[in-house]
């Protein structure tokens, strides 16, 4: 992918290592040799600690794609499907999810790029500050989404909302939830390589569906900015 999209020469490294500090340690090891780092694979929490530990630590740009790739490309899609149903993003309410690497990552990013209203569900449902959980960067979204602390699961919270961000697992929705959900609904059903609903099921019904899947239309993947993010970090000289 990188190759092909960017020029850039890249080749994987696989550490037999499983704690934080061991993947540092051997990351900072070996990152003389190279012009950059791409975190793989790495599922959350330990991808955060990792993550930005190391972009202290070194000096070249260090990228978790499941993170920033698939959040640059969900704001992207979704600037684009507020257009088409003529809804502005610090209006809509939001529903993602998942709330691990990339679920997170894209709360982050919708917020900076001017979203009032999120609610993000883990497996338990709607995640609120006044039932706040335990992992740290849960209880960031606890304080930073969910204003009016909805409780729910999913299929509760779901109903109203203008978008729907899914980077969960499949199945959680059917025809009968996005029904539920206000005019002209926005899908972004991007589990893979099952969406968290079927677009042929919601076809008359959402005004905008993606998935993350190439033989579907509108494929929202993060193969669609890391590697020319990563062009643009070498070629400035910039850190990530």
């Amino acid at each position: 992918l990188f190759k092909g999209l960017a020029d850039i020469g890249a080749c994987p490294l696989c550490l037999d290592v499983h704690e934080p500090q061991q993947i540092i340690d051997a990351v900072v090891a070996c990152a003389p040799a190279f012009g950059g780092i791409n975190l793989e694979d790495i599922a959350a929490p330990k991808c955060f600690e990792i993550e930005d530990k190391l972009s202290r630590l070194l000096d070249i740009p260090v990228f978790h794609d499941d993170q920033h790739g698939t959040a640059i490309v969900t704001l992207a899609g979704l600037i684009n499907a507020l257009r088409i149903t003529n809804k502005n993003i610090a209006d809509v309410k939001l529903v993602i999810s998942g709330a691990g690497a990339a679920g997170i990552a894209i709360t982050k990013m919708l917020k900076s790029a001017g979203a009032n209203n999120i609610i993000v569900c883990d497996s338990k449902g709607a995640i609120a500050r006044d039932n706040p959980p335990g992992q740290r960067l849960k209880r960031w979204v606890a304080d930073n989404t969910n204003e009016r602390c909805v409780h729910g699961r999913l299929k509760d919270v779901i109903v109203g909302a203008d978008v729907f961000i899914g980077v969960s697992a499949p199945g959680l929705l059917n025809r009968e939830d996005i029904k539920k959900m206000a005019e002209k609904p926005v899908v972004f059903a991007l589990a893979n390589p099952d969406p968290e609903v079927e677009p042929e099921e919601i076809c008359d019904i959402a005004e905008v569906i993606a998935t993350g899947r190439s033989d579907y239309p509108n494929q929202v993947n993060n193969a669609l900015a890391f590697p020319g993010v990563f062009r643009g970090a070498l070629d400035c000289h910039v850190r990530v």
